[in-house]
């Protein structure tokens, strides 16, 4: 299976970069960091510009990424900078920013980079597997993390969202693609505000809508829910909306698009523009 080949490279990624030196070095730079932006504040606080998607539409968080183990390279001429300055101009509300090497082509630089200029909170795209990618994604400025639950175990899943929220103040989106780790997020992490649905297999990476139109129906209404991947139209997000989508984490039909700028107006404009 992919996921299962992406988190055995990931834990010996992890392991071989692992010591004291590196550590201190991360501890460092967080020292010096600015706090986080509020990523979950910027998808439910008040427009921040004029081209923030209309009420009845989620906002959108861009994704910047390379390539995927899917589709390859996705954009050959990769500027990650330039693509989330081009996403802010259009009106995206936060941002994703993938940072797996082997995978994706990402980067943990990439990262700094953008949050370094582009003034929209950033949820560091990784798979994480230890304690120490906390400490990476806050040194490099993310505000927010991803925490797969397929990719966990029960133990992991409730330490490292604890980890994330009292340790380093970031926000956490927790991933779910079935009812069954759905329902181990609601029953472990009752206080979690974000919850992630991955229309994409991570087995398979055959991405389905039905998947959040599913799965929405099982999470209370004071969850923000983030429907991921698959989505490529107005219809598509217009059908999520429906669903009590709140938010919509979209990247391949944006690395893909010819005019990002375009392509954004499509999926959240405002009809009348």
């Amino acid at each position: 299976m992919i996921l299962d080949k992406i988190l055995e490279h990931k834990r010996q990624e992890v392991k071989e970069k692992k010591n004291a030196r590196y550590l201190a070095d991360l501890k460092a730079r967080i020292r010096d960091a600015p706090a986080p932006t509020g990523f979950y504040q910027a998808l439910t606080g008040p427009p921040h510009s004029t081209s923030t998607p209309p009420a009845e539409l989620p906002r959108l968080i861009a994704e910047v990424k390379k390539a995927s183990p899917s589709r390859g390279v996705l954009c050959e001429n990769f500027d990650p900078l330039t693509i989330a300055q081009t996403y802010h101009e259009h009106g995206a509300t936060a941002l994703s920013v993938l940072t797996d090497k082997e995978f994706f082509q990402g980067s943990l630089d990439h990262l700094r980079a953008i949050r370094e200029k582009v003034p929209l909170p950033a949820l560091n795209k990784e798979f994480m597997v230890d304690e120490i990618q906390f400490y990476e994604a806050r040194a490099h400025l993310a505000d927010a993390v991803l925490l797969i639950v397929a990719a966990l175990d029960r133990v992991q899943l409730s330490d490292f969202y604890h980890l994330a929220r009292q340790a380093f103040d970031l926000d956490v989106l927790l991933e779910v693609h079935h009812e069954r780790e759905l329902d181990l997020v609601l029953e472990r992490l009752p206080e979690t505000r974000l919850i992630g649905i991955n229309n994409r297999d991570l087995t398979t990476f055959v991405t389905n809508l039905d998947v959040t139109l599913r799965l929405a129906k099982r999470i209370p209404g004071s969850k923000l829910i983030v429907s991921e991947s698959g989505i490529f139209t107005r219809d598509d997000v217009k059908r999520v909306a429906e669903a009590g989508v709140r938010a919509i984490l979209v990247g391949e039909s944006l690395m893909t698009a010819k005019d990002v700028g375009a392509k954004i107006k499509e999926l959240i404009g405002r009809e009348s523009e």
